[in-house]
């Protein structure tokens, strides 16, 4: 049996986590099973995120060829061990392992893919439907967020942005090789908030400078959400003659915005690339896997949504794949007699968020050449950061690294890459820290492949830095630039 305790920094401080109270009554669980305990790996997290997609102790399968079993993972929150039964909790997942028909669970797809799970799908309708998530809740969605806003709009940093953006283009002034339109991109564009701070500082810079950029601009907006760019557009309203707002799919940027290839001279991103889909893979004995998953929904809420509906259990799988297919206002029409208003499809839709889980397995990666990132990108690109690690789980980030690569396409070879989020820029971090998936609000938060998305860009001839984001204290946030290497 091999012990991971991941969260080394709890182990010690004003209040560290006794892991001896937690792993006992697990591990005399465990014995009491039939489990072959010599092919027993028990992972330790502390999932930080208050809601997510595991129980408190979640069984793994480590699977081999042909689907047979090769060993188990016993994964433990020890954030939520307190108060916790925990020699039940780990009787009760063993027994639904062993028999899963007693788990009495609502699955809402076959095994998959991480990236192709539905809770992606899920992640999709927030953003489609944000505006009646948020008249239900009674809050927008950056409420959602640590601290209740966004990094994006701090002034100090738009500044300091601009200032350098300025100084590029007074160089090529100075060569007569500045281009009339000056192109500026943002991806992800909130409520407006961060454009308005940087087109206010923008205008006001540039005529403390004296130079017509504020007139030669043409700032960009793009999301994927209409109802977002709706209130984008509001926000900036002062700078209409400077902007136009396009929706578009993160993940494939240059669909959308082909026609600024090679001229933008800033692209700006804040908090996108967490927010895309991505699988996870695992360097587990020397061999590598992904992590397949299940979503489902357990019996305690599929009994609260059968409640919701005045329905047996047995019609909510059937009913969330319609919320999904055709969102809370179809879903209201179509189950009239059901959800008799959209209010009510939308509090359907957040009860089963709430209760969305995930089951996981290990599957066996046969060939990093013949696993596909993106469709740029091979899991070749994963061997530096796997290749004499140990073992180790960590996002692949698929949705990001596909975004990444096609908007370093829009780049004028002067231009950055801007963006802040949460990176994980050294892969040493798997080995201490739960990377995610977490919920925020009707959305998914992973922290970023930050080691793969620098090795990537550098591979195709761009200078990839990441530093600390310094204009607020205590923020995970870290920001990547990107330029061609001079």
């Amino acid at each position: 049996m091999l012990v991971d305790v991941r969260p080394t920094r709890r182990l010690r401080g004003s209040s560290p986590v006794d892991v001896s109270a937690a792993l006992g009554p697990i591990v005399e669980a465990l014995g009491q099973d039939t489990v072959d305990l010599s092919r027993l790996r028990v992972v330790c997290d502390w999932v930080q995120y208050k809601h997510n997609f595991r129980d408190v102790i979640d069984i793994r399968p480590i699977m081999g060829n042909a689907s047979s079993e090769m060993g188990l993972e016993a994964a433990v929150d020890l954030r939520r061990c307190a108060g916790t039964d925990l020699s039940a909790a780990t009787a009760t997942a063993l027994r639904e392992f062993h028999h899963p028909g007693s788990a009495d669970r609502t699955y809402l797809e076959p095994w998959t893919a991480g990236k192709d799970s539905c809770i992606w799908e899920f992640n999709s309708l927030y953003w489609q439907a944000l505006g009646r998530w948020e008249e239900v809740s009674g809050k927008d969605y950056e409420q959602a967020l640590p601290g209740g806003s966004s990094d994006g709009r701090n002034q100090d940093a738009a500044r300091e942005l601009i200032l350098e953006l300025f100084d590029t283009w007074d160089e090529l002034a100075r060569l007569s090789s500045l281009p009339e339109q000056l192109y500026v991109v943002e991806l992800g564009v909130g409520n407006g908030g961060q454009a308005k701070t940087w087109l206010d500082e923008f205008r006001e810079l540039a005529l403390i400078r004296g130079v017509d950029y504020y007139q030669r601009l043409h700032y960009i907006m793009g999301d994927y959400s209409p109802h977002v760019l709706k209130l984008a557009q509001d926000a900036v309203a002062e700078h209409s003659g400077q902007v136009s707002s396009i929706v578009v799919d993160a993940t494939d940027p240059t669909a959308s915005l082909g026609f600024l290839r090679h001229k933008a001279f800033l692209v700006y991103i804040s908090n996108v690339y967490d927010n895309l889909p991505t699988d996870e893979v695992a360097s587990i004995s020397g061999r590598t896997y992904r992590v397949e998953v299940r979503a489902y929904v357990p019996r305690e809420g599929t009994l609260a949504l059968a409640e919701m509906l005045s329905s047996s259990p047995d019609q909510v799988g059937a009913v969330v794949g319609k919320l999904l297919r055709l969102g809370p206002e179809l879903l209201a029409e179509a189950l009239l007699g059901q959800l008799p208003d959209v209010p009510s499809a939308v509090r359907f839709w957040q009860e089963a968020w709430s209760w969305l889980r995930l089951e996981e397995r290990y599957v066996p990666l046969e060939g990093l050449d013949l696993y596909q990132i993106c469709p740029s990108v091979t899991g070749e690109a994963l061997r530096p950061i796997l290749e004499d690690r140990g073992d180790l789980r960590m996002q692949v980030s698929n949705g990001a690294v596909a975004s990444f690569v096609e908007t370093l396409r829009l780049l004028h070879p002067y231009g950055r890459l801007h963006c802040h989020d949460l990176f994980v820029t050294d892969a040493r971090r798997y080995d201490s820290h739960f990377c995610g998936p977490g919920k925020y609000d009707g959305s998914i938060v992973n922290w970023v492949n930050g080691a793969l998305v620098q090795y990537i860009g550098n591979r195709r001839g761009f200078e990839v830095n990441y530093s600390p984001f310094r204009h607020r204290e205590g923020t995970n946030i870290t920001t990547l630039t990107a330029h061609v290497r001079e």
